[in-house]
């Protein structure tokens, strides 16, 4: 299996069908992939959608949270999950575009370095309400400061992280809003691509502006505290005489 793709969703029954079928589309060919979704304790028809979904495509799994853990430990289920060497994420409210993940791999493939492990998309040209892009926008410069990881847009839900990197991350709550610091703290290199980023047609977003700003300037203060204590050793063993 070269690739999974991870898409955590909560409360998204409209989109479930539309956004599979691009999927598909998008990455059917000789590339062989699996999709996973994960219902993070939804309370609308998104489980009847997911089941139908099952029905129709072969490459689908379906994980189902037992109650709402937020988009970090659906991500991380998704991630323990995933079959892939690598593994493509994207937000399940159809605003990331499926067409971007071909563009994040030719990214990868044509990448110089060798210790490439994540590559993260930039929405250069939001389609977000103008109160949501300034909160991310002010966001995104603090963060960017303070931890110096060279990422314009962490908040992007479209990425592509390989499957070995994701068991050293350290797992608590928003952590993906983090990715790209984490993954520099653990000795990975990361880089970004510009991707499109498409309106909400269908169903409510599961965050306000408080979420994408002061909650992600207080989780700051972990992940400087992680980056500043992290632990990279390096070892040889002797060879036998």
């Amino acid at each position: 299996m070269q690739l999974s793709i991870v898409v955590p969703v909560r409360n998204e029954a409209e989109n479930v069908l539309p956004l599979l079928a691009e999927i598909h589309a998008a990455l059917d060919g000789p590339t062989g992939f699996e999709v996973i979704y994960i219902d993070d304790g939804s309370s609308d028809a998104t489980p009847q959608r997911l089941t139908e979904a099952l029905t129709r495509y072969p490459r689908l799994r379906v994980l189902v949270h037992r109650e709402r853990y937020g988009q970090s430990a659906a991500l991380l289920t998704g991630f323990r999950a995933a079959r892939g060497e690598w593994i493509a994420t994207l937000d399940g409210d159809g605003q990331n575009d499926p067409a971007d993940i071909p563009k994040l791999i030719a990214a990868r493939d044509s990448a110089a370095r060798t210790d490439l492990q994540l590559i993260s998309g930039f929405r250069k040209n939001r389609k977000d309400s103008w109160p949501k892009r300034v909160a991310s926008r002010v966001a995104n410069s603090v963060r960017s400061s303070l931890l110096g990881d060279a990422t314009p847009d962490t908040g992007c839900g479209l990425k592509l992280i390989a499957r070995a990197a994701c068991f050293e991350l350290p797992a608590f709550d928003h952590m993906h809003r983090f990715l790209p610091a984490l993954v520099q703290r653990n000795g990975g290199a990361t880089i970004c691509v510009e991707v499109n980023h498409r309106p909400r047609t269908r169903g409510v977003s599961n965050y306000g502006v408080a979420d994408r700003l002061w909650i992600g300037i207080v989780d700051l203060a972990g992940v400087l505290w992680l980056k500043r204590r992290a632990l990279r050793p390096r070892a040889k063993e002797l060879p036998r005489p």
